[in-house]
């Protein structure tokens, strides 16, 4: 029998063997820099609170059990307004006044799943002018050309804006592992650069929580968490899920971890791209410092921005790689006509295949040859690596860095193959069209030992995280260079373009010569795309069985008994009469009706096969699936939709000069989602594009409800503020 998985250690109980799965959201304690109330909404009772509150708020009385009506101040008045706000995703700011003596506050509004509303609060800094701190970060960003620019202007810019020692840009890997690319810190500080940290480091919770929360603070990591009475939310009787919360206290593994690093304060903000987290602007600080509400908002709604840049920089490179497969693609149908083959396109000229996705050679195995270019193993090795890639599942791109690893017989080619990249061009065994890398021997800096993760101390039942930050140097070898999502992406689509022009030829073959019917019949009726075949009457001479599912037509003798299967049969057979009397190519988009009554959009292109140029030899018809373009086009205008929204004021709660700050901003912030949608329209398969478009509209409606927050907090801060005060 089975065992059952161990359960996940509650907050404070984990050890380095289950720390991935501690329950760090329900941390029961916050930092002792600011105080917490929940209440019940229906009557403003406090029914959960940090013991501190009472002192925090210079109340001196006891808090739980009592309504907010009876705290001296205007706690009550301020968050009054916003009690019918939606309040789960983005937390509310209010400044108001409270205790006697009566001081500032800035409070923090959110609901937290399971009921109740939860209130922050920390002593209240300064107004600050938005507009200064936005505007030219945001023009800054919205310039820089490339990916390594706009990270050090990142850097750079958080480090002005903070004031923390080292300011740093971390980006993921696709294992998890954490690169520093970027840094700002103090002349006198080591550099991290270049240094890596393993994907153990940040456990998945975490980074679940880096997406809901994106900014965390941890002000001191000496300062003892101060925890919630009671324990237990009365709302749900179980331990108050805290992910929201921004003083949530810090895992004791993880306080630890920094100690052993010598920092003392964080500040930690997500860079969230295409709905998944690409990676983080870290912030250290070696003394305790505390970060106000408005420079954490601003913060945030700067990491937006920034995402943004990442998606249209990342996807302009995309689109100059699909630019060049299309001219590749155009160049073997022009090759068709010219040379009658249209393998000449992809070697003559080896540009196409290897500087495209910047590789050292490539191989291409059809019908029992092997054409290659650039360094590539020997041609019965290059079989048996399509054989091997035959008994792997079948994926639109298979890619490796360590082709000995995976295949260990194939160890000999480390010096030319230990990265692969490998397309099918057709539905027989062994047709492929491949990529290589060599070994790359590199030496990877990593931030400590990454295989020494933990020690144990003097008491053999205590563990440590890594206590040795010192540059750890590992000799990598039998691997390539990565392949980014990029040349996965191009390798692709160029696999889909040699496919598409390999089924076209192999129909002309069909109608030209017909005593290699049965082979190529045969390759043809392999093909996962819907394929007809006519001679010059537009009778049938093959249809493939994917279109023979697709149409569920039965008998299908001729063109014209296509009309039956479509939703606009009229339309359609008049389209096929004309194509067959004018002998002119087609293209329709039309919808197929399935078995479910619904519809299907499909482009359909007809051309004619000539043997002379006057003579018509058939028809050749190839169905292509429509669902994506159309989800990408709906994705395109949501967006286009979703932007113009957003140019929309809630006036009621900004006044005059807001106004006119959050306009100019937002502008700003439009601007840099509009360019990036372009380079994802240009430049992301279409699959991909919808999630995308997704991503860089909901950072924008994101990005436009924290500028009205933050400028609404800093009016009604401006209202509040007593000159006599100092700041607490």
């Amino acid at each position: 029998m089975e065992s059952a998985p161990s359960a996940a250690p509650a907050f404070g109980q984990a050890d380095l063997a289950n720390c991935e799965r501690e329950q760090i959201h329900l941390a029961g304690s916050i930092q002792p820099h600011g105080a917490l109330l929940v209440i019940r909404e229906t009557d403003r009772v406090v029914v959960q609170a940090s013991p501190n509150a009472s002192q925090f708020l210079n109340l001196k009385r006891e808090l739980l059990g009592r309504s907010l009506d009876e705290f001296p101040g205007d706690l009550l008045e301020r968050i009054s307004p916003h009690l019918q706000d939606p309040l789960q995703t983005i937390p509310m700011a209010v400044r108001c006044r409270m205790g006697e003596p009566a001081s500032e506050f800035d409070g923090l509004l959110h609901r937290p799943p399971g009921g109740g509303l939860v209130i922050e609060l920390e002593r209240a800094g300064p107004t600050i002018d938005v507009s200064s701190h936005v505007e030219g970060a945001l023009h800054t960003v919205v310039a820089s050309g490339s990916l390594p620019a706009l990270c050090d202007e990142t850097a750079r810019i958080f480090k002005d804006l903070t004031g923390y020692d080292r300011v740093m840009v971390y980006r993921f890997d696709d294992d998890g592992h954490g690169e520093i690319i970027s840094e700002r810190r103090r002349t006198e500080l080591e550099p991290f650069v270049g240094n890596r940290y393993p994907a153990s480091d940040i456990p998945q919770i975490a980074r679940r929580l880096y997406m809901r929360n994106r900014v965390r603070v941890l002000v001191d990591v000496e300062a003892a968490p101060v925890p919630l009475t009671p324990r237990l939310s009365p709302f749900t009787h179980q331990d108050l899920d805290m992910s929201m919360c921004f003083l949530r206290s810090m895992s004791p593994i993880h306080i630890q971890y920094l100690k052993n690093m010598g920092v003392c304060a964080t500040l930690v903000v997500s860079l969230v791209v295409g709905g998944k987290l690409w990676g983080l602007v870290a912030c250290h600080h070696y003394a305790p410092r505390f970060i106000h509400y408005e420079i954490r908002v601003v913060c945030e709604l700067l990491a937006e921005t920034i995402a943004t840049r990442i998606a249209a920089l990342e996807s302009f490179i995309q689109a100059q790689a699909e630019l060049s497969v299309r001219r590749l693609e155009q160049r073997m149908v022009e090759a068709i006509s010219r040379e009658g083959d249209w393998r000449s396109a992809l070697f003559d000229n080896s540009h196409s295949l290897l500087q495209t996705l910047d590789v050292t050679g490539a191989a291409l195995l059809f019908e029992g040859q092997v054409l290659t270019t650039g360094e590539v193993p020997g041609t019965q090795e290059l079989r048996e690596v399509g054989k091997w890639l035959d008994e792997k599942p079948r994926v639109p791109v298979f890619a490796t860095t360590s082709l000995s690893v995976d295949a260990p017989q194939f160890e000999s080619l480390i010096p030319v193959a230990s990265g692969l990249l490998a397309a099918p061009v057709s539905s027989s065994p062994s047709e492929y069209i491949m990529w290589f890398r060599p070994e790359q021997v590199r030496t990877v800096t990593w931030g400590g030992n990454p295989f020494k993760p933990m020690l144990v101390g003097d008491n053999p039942d205590e563990l440590s995280p890594r206590r040795s930050f010192a540059q750890w140097h590992q000799l990598v070898e039998g691997t390539s260079e990565p392949w980014t999502q990029a040349d996965l992406t191009t390798a692709r689509l160029i696999g889909e373009s040699v496919a598409d022009v390999i089924l076209q030829f192999q129909s002309v073959r069909l109608l030209i010569a017909q005593h290699q019917l049965e082979h190529v019949s045969r390759q043809i009726g392999l093909s996962e795309q819907p394929v007809l075949i006519t001679d010059p009457a537009g009778r049938v001479i093959q249809a493939n069985v994917p279109l023979e599912l697709l149409l569920r037509v039965t008998p299908l003798r001729s063109i014209e008994d296509l009309s039956s299967a479509f939703s606009e049969p009229a339309r359609v057979e008049r389209a096929l009469r004309e194509l067959l009397r004018t002998r002119r190519p087609w293209r329709g988009e039309v919808a197929i009706k399935t078995e479910s009554e619904e519809t299907r959009p499909f482009l359909i292109r007809a051309d004619p096969v000539f043997s002379s140029l006057d003579r018509v030899m058939g028809f050749v018809l190839l169905f292509t699936d429509l669902a994506e373009i159309n989800a990408a086009e709906t994705a395109r205008r949501r967006f286009q939709k979703g932007v113009i929204e957003r140019h929309r004021v809630m006036t009621l709660r900004l006044d005059s000069t807001s106004d006119l700050v959050y306009r100019n901003l937002l502008l700003s912030v439009v601007e840099n989602a509009q360019l990036a949608a372009m380079e994802i329209t240009d430049g992301v398969d279409l699959s991909r594009m919808p999630e995308m478009l997704e991503s860089v509209r909901a950072s924008v409606g994101r990005t436009a409800e924290l500028l009205e927050h933050v400028l609404w907090h800093a009016t009604r801060a401006a209202e509040t503020e007593d000159p006599s005060d100092g700041e607490s």
